[in-house]
């Protein structure tokens, strides 16, 4: 399996979803750069959910993957910690770093792998198409020999015990529960569902300004219906966001409910944006999501 591969996703919804014991699992949503580690024979390469390579910034999980067996391919989190808590302000600091600046910041707040997924396996190769609960065996047994920071995330098949953790949790900068069917195959798109805290909301790009490959600000319609700009994009979310713009030729031109213009997108491109801002015409962008 070569990069890029097209990753899963998960969908937002206000309530953790129940069934018989077993049919739903449940895993804390770590709050970092989503990252799928491949292993090679020779090497390690990091892809983030756009597909474009972010091994440089995060090259001591790179150097701790090649502890991996050749022909692993894992789905995760890259993750720091401060203090107990997760960082997701180190996180954007090391994601729009060079290799110098990223190698410095490393050095003070070393990157930890959160891991939730099995993509390929050094015996088996693909497995992709086995259930979730086949799939979390194999992720444990790779890496029971593998210490941090490479690491898997907890996973529980009971109800209750995920709602104390959507609780516990948040101390520590959780951001919530990701739920996945047991029978579920891994396959692109939103196949899993997520309950977050609400601090922050998701918003659907329909355009941009600026050009795809770099864009100025991003066109999103919000829950109410409405059509605002956000604030001008940091450089890393631009380049994530111009992996999904550029994958698709541009439409004609629109205006927002406040009537500023842009061009029209039809990428599959979801945002986060901050929850206070959305009652103003202009918001602001997190990261894609």
């Amino acid at each position: 399996m070569e990069p890029p591969v097209p990753l899963a996703l998960a969908q937002a919804v206000p309530r953790l979803p129940r069934g018989t014991r077993g049919t739903w699992w449940y895993e804390p949503k770590f709050d970092g750069h989503r990252a799928a580690l491949f292993r090679t024979a020779e090497t390690v390469r990091l892809q983030a959910r756009s597909g474009r390579d972010i091994t440089s910034p995060w090259m001591d999980i790179a150097l701790a993957g090649m502890a991996l067996r050749a022909g692993t391919v894992l789905d995760g989190e890259a993750v720091i910690w401060r203090e107990g808590k997760l960082d997701f302000a180190a996180v954007q600091a090391r994601a729009a770093s060079g290799i110098d600046r990223s190698r410095a910041l490393a050095a003070r707040l070393p990157a930890s792998y959160a891991v939730w997924d099995v993509l390929a396996h050094p015996d088996y190769g693909d497995v992709r198409a086995r259930r979730y609960t086949d799939r979390r065996q194999l992720l444990l047994d790779l890496l029971a020999e593998i210490g941090p920071p490479i690491q898997a995330v907890p996973a529980t098949g009971d109800y209750e015990t995920a709602l104390v953790w959507y609780d516990a949790l948040r101390a520590q900068g959780i951001e919530g529960i990701v739920c996945k069917r047991a029978a579920s195959v891994y396959r692109a798109g939103r196949i899993w569902q997520k309950v977050r805290h609400a601090e922050t909301s998701e918003a659907v790009v329909v355009g941009y300004t600026g050009a795809a490959a770099q864009p100025r600000t991003l066109a999103v319609q919000l829950a109410d219906g409405r059509t605002v700009l956000t604030q001008r994009l940091p450089a890393a979310l631009a380049r994530d966001a111009a992996a999904y713009l550029t994958a698709t030729s541009p439409g004609p031109p629109a205006a927002t409910t406040a009537g500023d213009t842009y061009t029209t997108t039809t990428a599959d491109l979801v945002i986060e944006v901050l929850e206070g801002t959305t009652r103003h015409q202009v918001v602001t962008a997190t990261r894609v999501r």
